[in-house]
């Protein structure tokens, strides 16, 4: 074996450990030794491989996190896109840790790989490198990730007998407890629904998904809930321009509350949002934090009007809330979140203890993309101190802690 097969072996091996946790998790077989020895053997390799290796797992990465993003490609009449899409991931995120690659020296790698984790390309931030140990033994705040690559770096570094001394820094990344989480005091029922993206949109199908809709909220109703909550875009229209259909909500929400996903025209603008029915009344939750590429484009000005009209029919031309939302229901303050500004720290801030995000998931089904979305909420959720109660279309309904 040569050379460089060796290298594109080691680069593909390395993805490999970097990755298994999530597909541990999208098949139940997730353990925290697992998961701690896997994800510190991937930082270790990530330390130590050859630089032509570290291009080979950034491409590779890429790929196993990623693969599935050009899935909604075809939904915006451009399916073409996907296999290019795919390709366009893994090179991004070589270049992503191709800083890596301009040393050898495991000290210099290691403060270069911190510094990454605050790179979002494109402002994408789903590769969060902590997120290798949401279900382990370590921590997944930034100081443990400084820890853990000091502890596996300084060994190369120091000679006997102190060589591996650096590795007793992993006891203070161990994980020692997140802050507290609640359960909100109502009863909460999270609507899973499993409405396939084609036919989502489809007039054909409205009145079939208006009905199923109702149906759920009367069936939490009837069963003692305090709250019903539905997934993002449940409503396929403009519900602002649907008087009858707000009207019922109003009238159901007499006797239970109601968050449901919508879109919203105002001022010929629009808005992906969420629909709070209260005791007779609505209110309007916009979402802050947009999806790059599918609901704006992350370029500069001169480059976005092109590529919108091109490639994604004028779609991607959303508008964002100035800042999250709050709302109270029954005395309980929850803060808003649409699908993926519910993986964004902004949503976080201030004081949150309570979360309701709703999604959308059938844009990327079948795909491994719900079950990373599910451990980045974990991961928020977490070292926030934040219970998030999560409905979504397709997969991923459950409350999250």
């Amino acid at each position: 074996m040569n050379q460089l097969t060796k290298d594109i072996l080691l680069g593909i091996i390395t993805a490999f450990f970097f990755s298994a946790f999530i597909y541990f998790e999208e098949f139940g077989l997730t353990y925290k030794l697992i998961n701690t020895l896997f994800g510190l053997t991937a930082f270790s390799l990530l330390l130590y491989i050859p630089k032509r290796s570290i291009l080979i797992a950034g491409f590779t990465i890429g790929l196993l996190w990623f693969y599935w993003i050009g899935y909604s490609f075809k939904y915006q009449g451009v399916g073409y896109m996907e296999p290019i899409i795919t390709i366009a991931f893994g090179f991004i995120y070589l270049l992503f840790f191709a800083p890596l690659a301009l040393t050898n020296n495991t000290l210099l790698r290691a403060v270069l790989l911190f510094g990454l984790s605050f790179v979002e390309p494109f402002d994408w931030n789903w590769l969060q490198p902590e997120l290798l140990f949401v279900n382990s033994y370590i921590g997944v705040y930034k100081y443990q990730l400084a820890l853990v690559l000091l502890a596996l770096a300084l060994p190369s570094q120091l000679k006997y007998p102190y060589k591996y001394l650096p590795l007793l820094l992993l006891v203070g990344a161990v994980n020692y407890g997140y802050p507290p989480q609640q359960d909100a005091p109502l009863k909460i029922k999270l609507v899973a629904t499993h409405i396939k993206q084609e036919d989502k949109w489809q007039r054909a199908n409205l009145n079939k998904t208006i009905s199923m809709i109702f149906n759920e909220i009367k069936k939490a109703q009837q069963e003692g809930y305090d709250l019903v909550v539905l997934p993002e875009s449940v409503f396929p229209l403009f519900l602002n321009r649907y008087p009858d259909l707000i009207n019922i909500l109003l009238k159901a929400s007499k006797e239970i509350s109601i968050v449901t996903g919508g879109l919203l025209l105002q001022d010929n603008k629009h808005y992906n949002v969420s629909y709070i029915f209260d005791q007779g009344k609505m209110s309007i939750a916009k979402k802050l934090i947009l999806v790059p590429f599918g609901e704006y484009i992350p370029l500069p000005k001169f480059a976005q009007k092109f590529i919108n009209d091109t490639f994604f029919s004028s779609a991607s031309d959303f508008v964002t809330a100035k800042k999250p939302t709050d709302f109270t229901i029954k005395g309980v303050t929850f803060r808003n979140a649409i699908c993926y500004e519910a993986t964004c720290q902004e949503i976080y801030e201030g004081d949150v203890k309570y979360v309701i995000a709703i999604s959308n998931n059938a844009w990327f089904a079948p795909s491994i993309e719900p079950t990373l979305q599910k451990l980045l909420l974990e991961y928020y959720a977490r070292k926030n101190g934040v219970t998030i109660y999560h409905s979504a279309n397709y997969k991923g309904t459950g409350i999250i802690k």
